[in-house]
């Protein structure tokens, strides 16, 4: 196989930028099939923690799809999950997902046809099902940027995102960790922009109990959005698997303070809105087979519950899905844009998880 790759400096850190193609006995042809990786993780065959892994795939035909390795000692190992064994080519021909980390990374463009094996000594050539194959070492370094938080290791975004209406830029240094062990989220002007937070774990936990004790939100301005949610790298099936908790007022002081979202949101039984009193609050998710359980309730035990709703109605189903949080500007992309005059910041006690 071949593979070059470059580093380009810039931004909030480098930008791996590696350009693969599966190679053919003899020379391939310029219509050929080509995938390229766009992030990689580090070299790191040690954690069990895993990273985004990302690319671009040219000549994809309908029904194709990613599948990826990550290399551990001998073996190339079936990624992010054996449950969950392909990645979606999306619009624009890019891919994403995550993938425990190793020493070398792979991705095959294959038919629908094609059946992954769990491990596998080598990468197959192209052929019959599979119809291009492309690797790479990882790079010393991963371009994320991770904390730990409750036990936990949670990745911290620095590319912007269209979450809010419009590009929200994101800075890995919005958010840390305080001697206490709380999680700090803040909205920040740096360069003239507000730039947001967000982290999101680095492994998926599927089906449980998902709780998160937040200190006082209720200062909060109009415009400013606090998301405890779930999402899915690697689908555009199933809304993404998202189900979120969302404090916000959209952009209006007269809006309820909080919602519970099952989305898409447009259908009126996939959304509950509801007030959030002030004070340290303790929101949970309970995720089972066919049901979301979304409940609010002041952070003091044998308060009573300020709010709950379940969800019963084209729930998703596990796949690489993991549980985010995240701190943003809503700008109303018909008009009128609030915006925000000051910094924000939102802390987070504690995060827990009960499978």
């Amino acid at each position: 196989m071949c593979s070059a790759s470059h580093r380009l400096g810039g931004g909030s850190g480098l930008l791996l930028l590696f350009a693969l193609a599966s190679c053919h006995q003899g020379a391939a042809h310029k219509d050929d099939p080509k995938i390229s990786f766009t992030q990689v993780p580090e070299s790191n065959p040690g954690n069990d923690q895993q990273d985004v892994i990302e690319g671009t795939v040219r000549g994809a035909l309908p029904g194709q799809r990613i599948v990826l390795y990550s290399k551990s000692g001998a073996l190339w190992w079936l990624q992010p999950l054996l449950t969950s064994p392909f990645t979606a080519v999306l619009p624009g021909q890019v891919w994403r997902n995550e993938t425990h980390f190793g020493t070398e990374y792979a991705a095959l463009l294959v038919d629908p046809s094609y059946q992954p094996r769990a491990t596998l000594r080598r990468m197959p050539e192209p052929g019959g099902a599979v119809v291009a194959v492309a690797t790479t070492r990882g790079p010393e370094k991963s371009s994320s940027f991770f904390t730990t938080f409750s036990g936990f290791t949670w990745r911290v975004r620095w590319k912007p995102s269209d979450r809010g209406g419009t590009s929200n830029p994101y800075h890995p240094d919005n958010v840390y960790v305080d001697q206490a062990g709380a999680l700090h989220l803040q909205i920040i002007k740096r360069d003239q922009k507000w730039t947001c937070s967000e982290v999101n774990l680095t492994r998926s936990l599927g089906y449980g109990t998902y709780s998160f004790t937040v200190e006082d939100t209720s200062n909060l301005e109009p415009a400013v959005v606090f998301g405890m949610f779930m999402w899915d790298y690697s689908t555009d099936q199933q809304a993404n698997r998202e189900f979120d908790i969302e404090i916000s007022r959209w952009g209006n002081p007269e809006n309820q303070n909080a919602q519970f979202v099952l989305q898409p949101s447009y259908p009126a039984m996939n959304i509950s809105r509801f007030v959030a009193p002030a004070g340290k609050l303790k929101y949970t998710i309970v995720w089972e087979p066919g049901r979301v359980t979304m409940i609010t309730a002041r952070a003091t035990p044998g308060e009573p519950v300020a709010s709950k709703h379940v969800f019963t109605s084209e729930i998703p189903r596990p796949g690489s899905e993991s549980v985010r949080m995240t701190l943003y500007v809503y700008w109303n992309p018909k008009g009128n844009p609030a915006g925000v005059d000051r910094r924000a910041e939102v802390v987070v006690d504690q995060f827990q998880f009960l499978p």
